[in-house]
């Protein structure tokens, strides 16, 4: 499992109050069943709290009344819900990236809506935020049960994908014209924030409508939730690419591998896959800075881990390295659709570095070069990742029915919680240099702290740019 992020600092006051749409009044279908339980290890009734802090030392640094610790609202079903499933209509819309385990979340949805509430009406947007907008003239598609039957083993999403903002107001616009009482968005942080605009606007014309995210990013970078679905079949994936690198490397003289992995600015995916095959001799991270080049730079010690081993085999993670390139290319760099600025590519860095210290040093070199980016995010969900959908599915449905809006689900030490969108937005989860994930990695590769120069406090300082 993903490390939680620990931001903000346990001294900082955070805010987990969810919006509600008004006060709930309406039976539930549910509610029937829900009489007789009560809190235990694996349920936490409605009106109970899920604690932020986990540790005896984190507790203590607060400041105020211990009965008054930051907490959660904990997912599930209520007794009395906010909206009549006889008349609400629902609408469901993907955006960004890909993500192994979109399908899986969008057939959950509606076989909750439909089997447990009697939702009748629900329409799915095409093309992310584009399906909202009508210059564009996407279709809408009617969602029901037969709709989404097995395209939970199909990766990708039925809905389609775009990146890129739209104007919002147009977005309430379409909202408002066909009666949506529910909009739930599947995407990521960039995502998240459109959705967090949705509700804005939607608040200002006093209007009754639900907005409930289900956060996606295979780079596990969302804070405040332990683990982003996709991640684990994101990595189970990356893992298949790390042991071929392995094979290529060893059955050549003086062999190398590097395997580019995603990770804009966190390095679960490179971390969890390198762990799981347990093949790698280097992981880069870019919470880790690293040097080429000097004493104790990363290409001396690849020399050197060759000429004992015969081979070597390095993960690098797509955001990695930053730091040497050079500064005026990299901020002249555009930026993507969603706002993301375009980022160097290491993976090219690595292998003209390698090479030509190959070459200057007279050795030998059989460079193998391995990008499965795309094929790792486009899979379907594992069976873990499938179950940790429909779960999330299951919450947002709750959630949504019982008036939260403006809120993300997710689990936080192995509890479903009620997320406000602005905490999911307010920073990025990464691995922790003194963490006992990075600790893990250097562990089972054997390298360095770090290559070259660099001190624990500014490892510590560059992972938290």
């Amino acid at each position: 499992m993903a490390e939680p992020t620990d931001r903000p600092t346990s001294r900082e006051p955070i805010d987990f109050t969810v919006e509600t749409l008004g006060p709930c009044t309406v039976d539930s279908p549910l509610a029937p069943r829900l009489q007789a339980r009560r809190t235990t290890h694996h349920y936490i009734d409605e009106n109970d709290r899920v604690l932020f802090d986990d540790t005896l030392s984190k507790v203590s640094r607060r400041d105020g009344d211990l009965t008054d610790l930051p907490s959660l609202e904990p997912t599930g079903p209520r007794k009395k819900i906010f909206f009549d499933p006889s008349k609400t209509r629902v609408g469901i819309v993907t955006c960004g990236g890909l993500c192994p385990g979109i399908n899986n979340v969008i057939r959950g949805l509606v076989s909750e809506l439909t089997t447990h509430y009697g939702v009748r009406r629900i329409h799915g947007f095409k093309n992310g935020y584009q399906g909202f907008i009508p210059s564009y003239g996407h279709d809408v598609i009617d969602l029901t049960p037969q709709v989404v039957e097995n395209i939970d083993g199909e990766g990708g999403t039925i809905l389609g994908t775009s990146r890129g903002q739209q104007d919002f107001v147009e977005v309430v616009d379409c909202l408002e014209r066909m009666g949506i009482s529910i909009l739930f968005v599947i995407g990521g942080d960039g995502t998240m924030r459109g959705a967090q605009k949705i509700s804005a606007e939607i608040k200002a014309r006093d209007l009754k409508i639900a907005v409930v995210g289900i956060p996606k990013t295979i780079d596990n970078d969302i804070p405040f939730i332990d683990q982003s679905f996709g991640f684990q079949s994101a990595f189970s994936e990356a893992s298949r690419s790390i042991r071929s690198a392995k094979v290529e490397a060893r059955t050549a003289p003086n062999g190398v591998s590097v395997v580019k992995l995603m990770g804009r600015h966190s390095g679960f995916i490179a971390c969890y896959a390198a762990l799981a095959q347990n093949d790698a001799d280097f992981v880069l991270i870019p919470e880790v800075p690293f040097t080429l080049d000097g004493p104790g730079g990363f290409l001396e010690r690849l020399r050197e881990k060759v000429a004992t081993q015969g081979h070597a085999l390095v993960v690098a993670a797509e955001g990695a390295g930053q730091e040497l390139f050079d500064p005026a290319a990299a901020a002249a760099s555009l930026k993507d659709a969603s706002g993301n600025k375009r980022l160097q590519d290491v993976g090219s860095l690595l292998r003209q570095a390698i090479t030509d210290d190959f070459a200057a040093h007279d050795l030998e070199l059989n460079m193998r070069y391995i990008d499965p980016s795309y094929v790792i995010r486009s899979v379907p969900a594992n069976p873990y990742d499938a179950v940790y959908c429909i779960r999330l599915a299951h919450a947002a449905v709750h959630a949504a029915m019982a008036g939260r809006t403006n809120m993300v689900v997710g689990r936080w030490r192995r509890r479903f919680v009620h997320i406000p969108i602005a905490l999911a937005v307010s920073a990025r989860n990464q691995v922790d240099p003194h963490g006992d994930l990075w600790w893990s990695v250097l562990e089972a590769t054997g390298q360095p702290w770090s290559f070259g120069e660099f001190s624990a406090e500014q490892v510590t300082a560059f992972g938290g740019q």
